[in-house]
């Protein structure tokens, strides 16, 4: 595998099972976990809300919906893990915004290049993220975070497990 493989349409290839190996080390503790799993990225539900529930004003219609489970282990201990995403169309054809559940903006996301580089501030700590497509069936992100609050790097291999698509 070498260099990066250009992604014309984001959500297109995102679509569908992938295996989740991450690694997320302290830098100032030397600590480090890992995180096992996978991700599902498929359509988003389109069943009513529920009572309680907030609509997303002002959100696009459509794009994809990034539900990550497995197990982290961060000190010996094992627990069980969850997140939800939502990679929502982007304002250029084939990149996509990418949401935290509830909505609000996490990243951009542009892999015309088979490379992209994000940033999120989150209070005085920031992210900053590297994704590169390394083939059609496996990609990587690397998270920096650094800041007052937190100092780690997070490192996600994604291997494909079927093909939606």
């Amino acid at each position: 595998m070498g260099g990066f493989w250009p992604v014309p349409d984001v959500l297109a290839h995102l679509a569908g099972r992938w295996r989740v190996e991450r690694s997320v080390r302290d830098l100032v503790s030397g600590d480090e976990g890992r995180f096992e799993g996978v991700t599902v990225f498929g359509a988003p539900r389109v069943e009513p809300l529920s009572e309680g529930e907030l609509p997303e004003r002002g959100l696009p219609q459509g794009g994809l919906l990034h539900e990550e489970s497995g197990t982290f282990t961060w000190q010996g201990v094992a627990r069980p893990a969850e997140r939800t995403l939502r990679f929502l169309p982007g304002a250029a054809p084939g990149t996509a915004d990418v949401r935290f559940a509830d909505g609000r903006p996490f990243h951009q996301l542009d892999l015309s290049s088979g490379r992209y580089i994000a940033d999120h501030p989150c209070a005085a700590d920031l992210y900053r993220g590297e994704f590169t497509v390394l083939d059609a069936d496996h990609w990587r992100t690397v998270w920096r975070v650094g800041g007052p609050a937190k100092d780690l790097v997070l490192i996600t291999d994604y291997a494909r497990e079927d093909r939606e698509n």
